[in-house]
């Protein structure tokens, strides 16, 4: 498997006057090949490789003194960022879904990482990282790296510096809980699971808005070109991290309770790009971030071992999860309440035991599971009819 570790770096003022100028190189020859790729096919008709423009570049190297400063798999890196720019564009084209997304050029401040694709451009050495044609940075090694380091990132986000390691490892095997669960993202709680437990929605962004309101008139105010402005636009930039910050800490902290909860987990398969079409709900989706919690789940559910299953989404909120019956709700009905069977729930709840039913119910697999992950569904299913009746 493979994991990315994080961690702050110090640099110098100097040594970050030569990050920024190897960035800002990088930006250059990013943008000057998609130049060299686009008037190759205009006259030839046919597409420049990379390899190809990897021997372009070993030929600039010899008459271009700036290039001879940065270290050669970094400018290597450049290239393999401009073909799967190019492999996604022509991916998008097979499948035909919306706009393909043609490479655009990176506008001044918007490359603003550089990767150094193996050892020795980069090495750990007494507390500090070494990076090729840069020097040794001050790294906080917060948390020991598993596995076999394979690259190293080096990032700008706001006024701080970020190196980011790509490990390879093997995961630890665990005993895998006997316990199944389903789970129902929604926004007036972040997550509702099979067994009825709620996960309060934190809304970082929402809490934070009128702090990013004033910074953001603000920057709106100044000069463009200015000083005030670039100074501006670096107090947003440290706002949004911490918002972003504060949203990953929950996700992983979220995630990871669950995963060592249980040995299967189920969600539904949300197509979240057609969501946030929706203006009257758009912010409030983004910001709750399904779709990297998801990803974060899924990640950890397979480093631990367990299961982890998505299902489609359709009518899990409208059937009822004892008898099968269609319910139509709106959206601002927030309790089902079946007129067949006469059960009474939580609309998320009802949601999340159906997506549970369709990872498990009738299927041999349900079984591998222990018998008590469907005699516990009907459980609760039964209570709340029993106390209604």
């Amino acid at each position: 498997m493979r994991k990315t570790y994080k961690y702050r770096v110090y640099p110098s003022r100097d040594q970050e006057s030569r990050l920024l100028e190897t960035s800002e190189t990088c930006r250059v020859l990013y943008n000057s090949c998609l130049v060299d790729r686009k008037n190759h096919y205009q006259s030839t008709g046919k597409g420049l490789s990379r390899i190809r423009q990897q021997e372009i570049l070993a030929a600039d190297k010899k008459r271009v003194l700036l290039l001879k400063e940065i270290h050669s798999q970094v400018l290597q890196d450049v290239l393999f960022r401009v073909e799967r720019a190019y492999q996604g564009f022509f991916r998008r084209l097979q499948e035909r879904s919306g706009k393909a997304g043609y490479p655009r050029f990176k506008s001044e401040g918007r490359y603003d990482s550089i990767t150094f694709p193996q050892e020795p451009g980069f090495r750990i050495e007494d507390g500090k990282l070494k990076l090729s044609k840069i020097g040794q940075l001050k790294i906080k090694m917060h948390r020991q790296i598993v596995g076999t380091v394979k690259t190293c990132t080096v990032r700008k986000d706001g006024t701080h510096w970020y190196a980011c390691f790509s490990a390879e490892y093997e995961p630890t095997p665990r005993p895998i809980p006997l316990k199944a669960v389903g789970i129902d993202v929604g926004l007036k709680s972040f997550a509702t699971l099979s067994d009825g437990s709620e996960i309060a929605n934190p809304k970082h962004l929402r809490k934070a808005e009128s702090s990013l309101k004033r910074v953001q008139r603000s920057l709106s105010r100044k000069k463009k070109g200015g000083k005030n402005r670039k100074k501006a636009k670096v107090v947003v930039a440290n706002l949004h991290r911490k918002v972003r910050n504060q949203r990953s800490d929950f996700h992983h902290k979220t995630a990871r309770a669950i995963v060592d909860a249980n040995g299967l987990i189920v969600a539904e398969d949300l197509k979240i790009k057609n969501m946030v079409r929706n203006r009257h709900l758009s912010k409030s989706i983004s910001d709750a971030g399904w779709g990297n919690f998801l990803l974060i789940l899924a990640s950890k559910a397979e480093e631990a071992g367990c299961r982890f299953e998505k299902v489609k989404p359709h009518h899990t909120s409208i059937n009822c999860s004892c008898c099968g019956t269609a319910v139509l709700k709106t959206l601002a009905t927030r309790t089902h309440r079946c007129h067949v069977c006469g059960l009474v729930l939580d609309r998320d709840h009802n949601a999340a035991i159906n997506i549970l039913k369709r990872a498990t119910a009738g299927t041999a697999e349900s079984y591998a599971w222990g018998e008590s992950v469907l005699s516990d569904l009907s459980m609760i299913q039964e209570a709340p009819s029993l106390a209604a009746g």
